[in-house]
């Protein structure tokens, strides 16, 4: 029987979630003035940004290919790379990888030797960057970055299978799987070993002549499995056992949304419970599209997204429209838990010169608005974006956009879409001034915090205007290894709020957990945010420490 005393500790309860409900009141961002604004940060950096990845000194490290000759920057103090291996120059004096410093918008040219062509990428628990595989004499390859002021790239041999177009995820463990490639129906792992697993589930899903399974979508579940999509199809991995958990039904329409029908895809944001993962494909062409393009006959790109809750008893897709169609498209979770779309075009499929009619606006994505209202088109870029174009998010909230090159070398001229060696940041509508009164600054954590997995984390922030406390999200995300229109790695949490107190003159607390596991949380660095009325703060760097990845 309730007590008089619980009955009022409900009724309070309920009453303080009303007046939160009530007090909810985001700022309006559907006016033109905050669909978003495009800011020009370099107009060459003289690398096309083909892959793009922030590490946690605020760098972004950025490489395109090798082996089709210079590029625009120089390699410093006369040093030239030789490689007899080379397909073009055997002696090149020329970049094809930089370091991109956010903070003062500079960048200094690195040096890689073989050719890490169409790669792919993790960062471990410590911070460094581990590149895999490549082209030619570089497919076999893996290059390791570690974040310093003067560090460059390292390379070694070990890889046990060529990996051209294959994807990475870094585990709980805080190994990295490296999955597929170009003929490479297999997976293995990082550090390396003697150890290749045969993963036929590639080998069912390639399209003769037209593959439509390289770069597959892989996200790591909440039950520590992957969710491992190519094609039109999509399975649970348990890759330790090398065993398929489950099979989902195909997405509806059964069109394919890898490379080269190359659409993109993210694991929806994860909530404090850590119980329950969606995750969103959005775009890619029509099966055949490839062959056509190659004919020079630009079939229309999808304009589909699917969303599937991937831990349901019974899971279903429930498909989505987005303003236009899409190929090519990068998705890139925002600090609020939204989704921006950009990039690509709308007719064709990856690869040189076989793609044309850019879409410049990009679209953000609201994962909690109800169906039929969840996209909102942004202002547009002047610049196409098309293949072998990046996104990544920034600490600030501006997402960093760079490369397309359709082309097979760097050319300027005589072609309808020249080879882009710009940097620009397209900045959200959260980012607008008129917002400043309401957006939080961190106190704490401060830079670089060591967290412990599911401990209490008081998180302290100011606000100059009024404080709405029920309207107080706390979230942490990690930055994605971005190419060919998916990045790999990104994971967004919300970690709480809503229960903010006041400790000082516009200073205020909130009480959240971090995640209770290296499975929802994969041990390394996160940015932290406080959102506050779907106003994010400037991020703050954090580690999340786990025991088993430290020997890595």
């Amino acid at each position: 029987m309730i007590t008089a005393r619980a009955m009022n500790v409900i009724l309070s309860l309920l009453v303080w979630q009303l007046l939160c409900m009530a007090g909810k009141s985001h700022p309006n961002l559907a006016r033109a003035a905050t669909l978003g604004e495009w800011k020009l940060l370099q107009e060459n950096i003289g690398v096309s940004a083909m892959h793009m990845q922030l590490l946690n000194n605020d760098r972004v490290i950025i490489f395109d290919r090798t082996d089709f000759g210079p590029s625009n920057l120089s390699l410093p103090d006369g040093v030239c790379r030789y490689n007899p291996d080379d397909l073009v120059l055997k002696v090149d004096c020329t970049a094809h990888s930089l370091e991109y410093n956010v903070n003062d918008n500079s960048f200094r040219p690195l040096m890689v030797q073989t050719d890490p062509f169409c790669s792919s990428g993790s960062v471990l628990a410590d911070g460094r960057l581990v590149q895999t595989g490549g082209f030619n004499d570089g497919e076999k390859k893996y290059r390791v970055f570690r974040p310093c002021t003067d560090c460059d790239w390292q390379e070694f041999d070990g890889l046990n299978a060529p990996r051209w177009y294959a994807t990475n995820h870094i585990l709980p463990d805080g190994r990295i799987i490296v999955i597929g490639g170009r003929r490479s129906f297999n997976y293995e792992f990082y550090p390396t070993s003697k150890t290749l697993i045969d993963f036929p589930f590639l080998t069912q899903t390639n399209d003769p002549g037209e593959e439509n399974n390289l770069y597959p979508f892989v996200h790591l579940n909440v039950d520590g499995n992957l969710f491992i999509f190519a094609n039109n199809q999509s399975i649970l991995l348990d890759y330790n056992k090398n065993s398929i958990v489950r099979t989902y039904p195909q997405i509806p329409g059964g069109d394919p949304r890898n490379y080269p029908s190359s659409g993109s895809s993210v694991l929806l944001p994860l909530s404090p419970s850590g119980t329950e993962a969606e995750v969103l494909i959005c775009g890619g062409a029509p099966r055949g599209s490839y062959p056509q393009a190659k004919k020079g006959v630009f079939v229309t790109a999808l304009r589909t997204c699917g969303r599937i809750k991937i831990t349901d008893a019974s899971p279903q897709w429930v498909m989505e429209n987005m303003p236009t169609p899409r190929v090519m498209n990068d998705m890139t979770l925002l600090p609020d838990g939204n989704v921006l779309i950009v990039n690509g075009a709308s007719s064709g499929t990856s690869g040189y010169e076989q793609a044309t009619n850019p879409v410049l606006s990009p679209v953000i994505y609201f994962p909690d608005k109800p169906v039929g209202s969840r996209f909102q088109v942004q202002n547009p870029s002047k610049t196409p974006r098309m293949y072998h174009s990046s996104s990544v998010l920034l600490r600030d909230g501006r997402v960093l956009i760079g490369g397309s090159n359709p082309n097979d070398g760097y050319v300027f001229t005589g072609v309808d879409f020249p080879t882009d060696l710009s940097l620009e940041a397209f900045s959200p509508a959260y980012l607008h001034t008129e917002f400043d009164t309401i957006r939080p600054t961190i106190v704490f954590p401060t830079a670089q915090t060591s967290l412990n997995y599911g401990e209490i984390l008081r998180v302290q922030y100011t606000i100059s205007g009024t404080h709405s406390p029920c309207d107080v999200n706390v979230t942490m995300v990690s930055p994605s290894f971005a190419t060919h229109s998916y990045s790999m790695n990104q994971r967004l949490l919300y970690l709480g709020g809503g229960n903010s107190l006041k400790v000082g003159t516009s200073t205020y607390t909130t009480e959240v957990r971090t995640p209770k596991s290296s499975i929802l949380a994969p041990s390394g660095y996160y940015i932290l945010y406080v959102v506050h009325q779907g106003i994010p703060s400037v991020g703050t760097w954090v580690h999340i420490s786990s025991k088993q990845s430290a020997e890595w």
